[in-house]
């Protein structure tokens, strides 16, 4: 992206305020978490244009008159409210945090998932496993241990992988149902959200999802719930075992942000079994986002920041990836792109895919 190209045209004196922010970075967050949480964003919000006292503040809430004043006084350099005559007004910053569905996915995942683990970043880097791992659970991944995480963390967990992939579902079921597949093999299904929209979209269709022993206990659990389980079949595998088997020709394969799961490597091993499980005129549909396909520069450093759980808390090796790295592994696993479209739901990009002819 041009953003990306050129150096920013920003102050030295600008650039000084940014590198303070970055140094103080976790008080931000914690307080921009604890204004959420206490409720004080939505009851400035709600206050309008009178705005609201510290006095009025404290006595809507439990917390001490010390503890709101700090809140507020570090609010206000985080340009989160605004204060006149010693009212307090949310300003622009505040009020995307406290309704923009987006910042409050990333800051659930971040606090719940991800905030512990981070500390560990510097090991993770240094020993090329996710070090953060350990305060979830004892696994080598994350994907075993999804289904046995406490309720508020598997909550945050796919409450942030759900939002960014169910935003994309209008535009893409028409998309993966023009070449009209009769069987459907959705590899890392996870809840088998895709997989219903799937059978809701098509009455006649039949998907396969393909996970982890967990993860399909939820989404068989899922189908019976939704009266699709003759529709919707579980084929259990793990992905990173070669001797384990790949299910077979079906008419398209489907990878909704799956494959950023994984190293380089990896991803060509798992596209190469894909490519043997495949009929001649199958299809494999890919959908990540792309750090560099991204509309706005905000998309970027979130698709960027997402990286960082990956190697510190996720499994220490994979990552959200450049778009050129994906098309070079397409590649090297014998498939070639039929279509390319970006721009799909919060910036993904669907790679529709073949086997390449010998």
């Amino acid at each position: 992206m041009s953003f990306y190209q050129s150096p920013k045209k920003i102050s030295a004196f600008d650039a000084k305020f940014e590198a303070q922010k970055i140094a103080f970075a976790p008080v931000s967050f914690q307080v921009a978490r604890c204004l959420s949480q206490f409720g004080i964003l939505e009851q400035v919000d709600t206050t309008g244009d009178e705005g609201i006292t510290l006095q009025q503040l404290v006595e809507a809430n439990e917390l001490s008159e010390y503890a709101i004043h700090v809140l507020l006084d570090m609010g206000l350099s985080m340009g989160l409210f605004w204060c006149k005559d010693d009212h307090y007004h949310l300003d622009k910053t505040g009020h995307f945090l406290l309704h923009d569905d987006m910042a409050s996915k990333n800051l659930n995942f971040i606090h719940d998932v991800c905030y512990q683990g981070l500390f560990e970043l510097e090991a993770s880097l240094k020993q090329g496993n996710a070090a953060g791992l350990k305060h979830l659970g004892d696994w080598e991944t994350i994907y075993p241990g999804l289904s046995q995480l406490p309720e508020q963390i598997k909550r945050s967990w796919f409450e942030f992988d759900h939002y960014y992939s169910d935003h994309a579902f209008d535009s893409l079921l028409p998309l993966i149902f023009k070449s009209k597949p009769q069987h459907i093999v959705d590899v890392g299904g996870n809840t088998g959200k895709w997989a219903f929209a799937c059978t809701s979209f098509d009455s006649k269709v039949k998907v396969t999802i393909m996970d982890l022993p967990g993860q399909l206990a939820v989404a068989m659990e899922n189908a019976r719930a939704n009266k699709v389980a003759e529709r919707v079949l579980p084929f259990e595998t793990d992905l990173l075992d070669d001797k384990k088997p790949f299910c077979q020709g079906a008419d398209l394969y489907w990878m909704s942000q799956f494959l950023d799961c994984f190293s380089k490597q990896q991803i060509v091993t798992i596209l190469k079994r894909t490519v043997a499980a495949m009929k001649p005129n199958s299809e494999l549909c890919i959908l990540e986002t792309y750090w560099d396909r991204q509309p706005y520069e905000a998309g970027a450093y979130c698709v960027n920041a997402t990286s960082l759980y990956f190697t510190a808390i996720a499994n220490g090796y994979s990552r959200m990836y450049h778009s050129k790295d994906m098309l070079k592994m397409i590649s090297e696993a014998g498939l070639y792109v039929d279509e390319d479209i970006d721009n799909i739901g919060l910036g993904h990009t669907l790679l529709r895919c073949k086997v390449k002819p010998n």
